[in-house]
């Protein structure tokens, strides 16, 4: 009688869904884009232990990411669904601790203070809380339809989530945080930045609100039974499973790329270029373009797959930044050119990824006979955010070695090697998910197809089993 009330999956879960990224990102995406220039140019501290810090903090997150999983995976479904709970539970830890991170107040303390503090923040938002509210979303698409379509969809609309927060985050922080001083260039405010946080933060909360009463758990995922057969190993079916290691491997070489990208233009548009307007101008650019191409993203990858998509996506992006290396734009909109075409190819890959991962989960239950959601994700989301620390500490040894520093920050040689950084690196990175693609990860259209017609064969002979 309970399974007949549960509305059907519709807009509402789609809306629901992607605010729930918006929320995420309100807190990620202003960390991955603006942490490193915010510890650099306001409190002064080393990029080379800003990126130390991150590379240590995904240390951590190999043990809160995997704990988590399976404390998701071991729970029982509630009345309010087994992975809806946990947003209620961390959204308000995670969009305080993000603010407390940006603590422009402390900018006169010894240096001493202001690496401990940077240290501790960061580890509680993003080890601790944003790990308790990320791995529970993600999974909870699986609650939310069993669907390969559906499951699609909610990608799709997932990654329209994360654009909204990225245009609004790209475009907000280079408008406001920005301002010229007597020498005509543009300079990052910190305080102004500190409330740009505190608005995030709060917006974070409201977001991730709308994600919980928005979406609806219909399908419900038990802890899992060891059955005859079944293989309850689950270090042994991650360190086995093509599908999940190969899309991990492509997830660090994606985010890498795309977030060194993003952390580059904080340099390639102020200080290369001169230019923080059209900094403004290009994430507009990118984020329409990636409203543009969301409807068509499902309906292609319905008739030719998702893989076969993420090929030629990533493979259009390496090219734009190729081609931008070699023409080397001497104007910022010139540079806003190539970048924006880079967001189109990789805007189809990005709109697809949160349903590949659900692709690895139903191949995984294939395989083993066992179904985690929690686990499998919490490994996925744990690359991500190895990518972001590495990000992170490979631009903070980049800019180590193109010469930056407050005093060299306009110097032309200084600023010409990092306009050079931020398209080698972009470039290789697109290339080999492209390559990891081709080669590694198995999941094409037919396979896709036929695990999900497995998985709803023994789904079928369960209810005839329980009838």
């Amino acid at each position: 009688m309970r399974e007949q009330t549960i509305r059907p999956f519709g807009m509402r879960d789609k809306v629901g869904y992607a605010f729930g990224d918006v929320a995420n990102d309100f807190t990620f995406i202003l960390s991955a884009s603006f942490l490193m220039k915010f510890y650099t140019d306001v409190m002064g501290v080393s990029p080379a232990v800003v990126g130390l810090m991150m590379m240590v903090a995904r240390f951590v997150d190999a043990f809160t990411d995997l704990g988590m999983g399976r404390i998701v995976d071991t729970a029982k479904v509630g009345k309010n669904g087994k992975f809806r709970p946990w947003i209620l539970r961390a959204a308000g830890p995670v969009a305080f601790m993000s603010f407390l991170m940006y603590a422009t107040w402390f900018r006169d303390m010894p240096m001493g203070f202001k690496i401990v503090w940077m240290f501790t923040t960061y580890l509680l938002w993003g080890s601790v809380f944003y790990t308790m509210v990320n791995v529970p979303y993600g999974s909870m698409a699986s609650g939310i339809t069993d669907s390969p379509k559906e499951r699609t969809q909610l990608s799709t609309f997932r990654t329209v989530g994360a654009t909204i927060a990225g245009m609004a985050i790209g475009m907000g922080v280079p408008m406001f945080a920005y301002y010229t001083d007597e020498a005509g260039n543009r300079v990052f405010d910190g305080s102004t930045f500190s409330v740009i946080a505190l608005i995030c933060s709060v917006l974070a909360i409201l977001c991730y609100l709308v994600c919980y009463f928005g979406c609806t758990e219909r399908v419900k995922i038990e802890p899992p039974e060891k059955t005859p057969g079944q293989s309850s190993n689950f270090v042994k079916n991650i360190v086995t499973n093509r599908a999940l290691l190969s899309l991990i491997c492509a997830n660090i070489c994606l985010l890498l790329s795309q977030l060194t990208m993003s952390q580059m233009a904080n340099y390639v548009y102020p200080n290369y270029y001169g230019n923080t307007q059209v900094q403004v101008m290009a994430t507009l650019a990118g984020s329409v373009a990636t409203f543009l191409i969301a409807p068509f993203a499902t309906p292609l990858a319905t008739r030719y797959g998702k893989k076969e998509i993420g090929v030629v996506s990533c493979g259009f992006a390496a090219l734009a930044y190729t081609v931008c290396l070699i023409v080397r734009p001497s104007s910022a909109w010139g540079y806003m050119a190539f970048t924006v075409l880079a967001m189109i190819g990789m805007g189809f890959f990005n709109m697809l990824c949160w349903a590949y991962i659900v692709d690895v989960i139903d191949y995984a239950e294939v395989k083993n006979g066992v179904r985690e959601d929690g686990t499998t994700y919490s490994c996925y989301s744990f690359a991500r955010k190895l990518s972001q620390a590495a990000s992170s500490g490979l631009v903070g040894a980049l800019l180590t070695f193109a010469g930056y520093t407050e005093a060299k920050a306009f110097d032309p040689a200084v600023t010409s090697r990092i306009f050079v950084i931020a398209c080698v690196i972009p470039a290789i990175g697109f290339a080999l998910v492209a390559l990891i693609f081709v080669f590694w990860y198995p999941l094409n259209k037919k396979e896709v197809e036929q695990n999900s017609a497995v998985l709803k064969e023994r789904a079928e002979k369960r209810q005839e089993g329980k009838a």
